[in-house]
């Protein structure tokens, strides 16, 4: 048996604060005194207020430098007939994303935002400009050995809050977290059931499209996998090593380093939430810095959702991953800020509030009987 040291054994999250509550208090009164009647623009209003929060800052500073990070990184388990699509396709959209021709760049477009893309577990050599983090080639396949090394996953969540630290200091304020890797499903599914004590026949999807035998020999998988991953599911890091990824622990460091550093993020889908389940079990306190963009059509994510409280913003059907869906839901949190730092207030418009209209009907009443 193996004795780490105390330096190594220590936990590599670091410790998160709260939001705002005075910001939030303040933008809640805030919107009382905007032109419309009380929480008429519904979860808007509690968005602009969260956004305040996080910039501890009434009104909220408009959302000037979205950036979103795809973290893409390949499984062993793919090779076993848990995907509908081939391994070497995560290389092949790495590529994509970077000359701007997947989903997630013509997304960003519209909504404003700007798109990265990071090689922390691609099973070959990419481009230089995306290879800087890189941890190993593939993660092992979980449901027969430990995805990752104890130096490995320290490495990968440290990299994962290091691209954080860049964005932060780049200027982001608000960040949007994404994934890219064929079979990555498969341990996403394996950490989420682990950490809710559901069975994997509850929590097995269809992922990118798989036919009924591809579910069983998915399902199969996860069980397997869920087996070697229970004696561990109470630290973080050893869950990670042994049944997620390079990829999804460096998810899981960016999303608490971003806690860590105050900066608000989206979540996406089922990879970067079964990230951020792990991230919160790490460093507690740090889904307050995020919302839910969207809820995926993969069952385990509704499950993570709710262990997180977290409500989804939309709901499209989308299962896609790189930031898809909660590149969705950024023009409504941009709605929320503005609406909340631009409205006139009816002391600034002359417009009557409902209490002095309720006053005034009042006391021509009372005038009117007098009379």
């Amino acid at each position: 048996m193996t004795i780490l040291s105390e330096e190594a054994s220590a936990s590599p999250f670091r410790p998160v604060t709260a939001p705002s509550d005075s910001a939030r208090s303040a933008a809640a009164d805030r919107q009382q005194e905007l032109t419309k009647p009380a929480g008429s623009l519904g979860r808007l209003e509690a968005l602009g207020e969260w956004i305040a929060a996080c910039q501890d800052a009434c009104p909220p500073r408009s959302l000037e430098r979205v950036r979103v990070v795809v973290f893409a990184g390949d499984h062993g388990v793919a090779a076993h007939g848990v995907s509908a699509y081939p391994p070497e396709v995560t290389a092949q959209m790495v590529a994509n994303i970077r000359a701007g021709g997947a989903a997630v760049n013509v997304l960003a477009a519209i909504a404003g935002a700007a798109v990265r893309v990071v090689d922390i577990a691609v099973d070959t050599d990419t481009d230089s400009s995306v290879s800087a983090f890189k941890i190993r080639r593939s993660s092992g396949s979980i449901d027969r050995e430990d995805a990752l090394t104890e130096d490995e996953v320290r490495a990968a969540i440290a990299a994962g809050a290091a691209i954080a630290d860049e964005e932060v200091d780049g200027g982001a304020d608000l960040l949007i977290a994404g994934d890219m890797g064929i079979g990555n499903t498969t341990p996403a599914t394996v950490l989420i059931a682990t950490l809710t004590d559901t069975e994997p026949v509850a929590a097995v999807g269809r992922g990118t499209g798989i036919d009924d035998a591809g579910w069983i020999r998915k399902t199969a998988a996860i069980r397997d996998a869920m087996r070697r991953a229970r004696p561990v599911a109470k630290n973080p890091t050893d869950l990670l090593r042994v049944a997620g990824g390079a990829d999804i622990a460096a998810l899981a460091g960016f999303l608490a380093q971003a806690a860590h550093r105050r900066t608000p993020v989206i979540l996406d889908g089922l990879v970067v939430t079964a990230a951020a389940l792990v991230a919160e079990d790490a460093a507690a306190g740090a889904r307050n810095w995020w919302v839910a963009g969207h809820r995926s059509a993969e069952p385990a994510h509704s499950l993570a959702l709710r262990h997180l409280r977290l409500e989804p913003i939309v709901e499209l059907g989308m299962r896609l991953g790189e930031g898809s869906g909660a590149l969705a839901a950024l023009p409504l949190v941009r709605a929320g800020v503005g609406t909340l730092n631009s409205m006139a207030t009816f002391a600034d418009s002359g417009v009557s509030t409902g209490d002095s209209e309720a006053r005034s009907t009042a006391e021509d009443r009372s005038t009117a009987e007098d009379h």
